[in-house]
């Protein structure tokens, strides 16, 4: 599970508890002019994630770095409810595919900040 939190132009991904452990990060910082648009997780759940480099993948449960069709994405899902998806442009990563505990709410902020103007 992540929380969010913006700060001084950055979506802060916040890794919680042992997916740390499993995703081998505990954050991530990305510049909000490289977000795309953010939904709820779909198709991705049921896609191929590809080469994890590093990460942690079983029946359920991804996390970490995977490499696949459309780049290199962060992975830190436990489940199909709660799952985002966070496009990106210009960024080491293609998208995040995360779960997180208020998916509206999460969607709201980040679609709000990333379309401030700065």
């Amino acid at each position: 599970m992540t929380s969010l939190e913006i700060r001084n132009d950055e979506l802060i991904v916040h890794v919680r508890g042992w997916d740390r452990v499993f995703a081998f990060k505990s954050e991530l910082r990305i510049p909000l002019a490289h977000v795309e648009g953010v939904a709820r997780a779909g198709t991705e759940l049921d896609a191929w994630k590809g080469w994890r480099v590093p990460g942690t993948s079983f029946p359920g449960f991804h996390a970490g770095t995977f490499y696949g069709r459309d780049g290199r994405a962060f992975w830190d899902v436990r489940g199909r409810d709660n799952a985002i998806a966070v496009y990106l442009r210009d960024d080491r990563f293609s998208k995040l595919i995360i779960d997180v505990d208020d998916p509206e709410a999460a969607i709201a902020m980040i679609t709000r900040a990333a379309a401030t103007p700065r």
